[in-house]
């Protein structure tokens, strides 16, 4: 039996609680709960992990993007998130808010990004400029 790449989440039946939620699955297995917003209804946030979505008239959701916010600046991640999503047609920007490192949410963008996208998500590794070899002058 396959398990669903996506399902709404009913994290509470309560009349006063109006934030929908969605769980994204990755290649892992894992379910991440994810917090919808409409594209300009979406806040300010820190460092979190998204996943753009187009939300179909019919309530199919294809995800368009999957990646994370980088810059301690709030509102330089909502307005690349807002101008990325307008650029691929998303209506939707669903937000993992429970990944508190950056490496937490690397490993979450890689997940999500391979089963969702069908991309492996890759990291580079740096190496310092001064590396202890020695000028070579012609």
């Amino acid at each position: 039996m396959s398990v669903p790449a996506n399902e709404p989440a009913l994290v509470c039946r309560e009349a006063q609680i109006t934030q929908p939620f969605h769980y994204w699955r990755g290649a892992s297995g894992e379910r991440y709960l994810h917090t919808v917003f409409p594209l300009f209804d979406c806040p300010l946030m820190s460092k979190v992990n998204y996943i753009l979505v187009r939300r179909d008239a019919d309530g199919t959701r294809r995800p368009l993007d999957v990646g994370r916010t980088v810059s301690d600046a709030d509102s330089l991640n909502l307005a690349h998130l807002r101008h990325r999503a307008a650029n691929l047609g998303a209506n939707e920007i669903h937000i993992h808010f429970l990944s508190e490192t950056d490496r937490a949410r690397a490993a979450v963008e890689a997940d999500l990004a391979a089963r969702q996208l069908g991309r492996t998500v890759m990291t580079r590794g740096y190496t310092p400029a001064n590396d202890g070899a020695e000028a070579v002058c012609a």
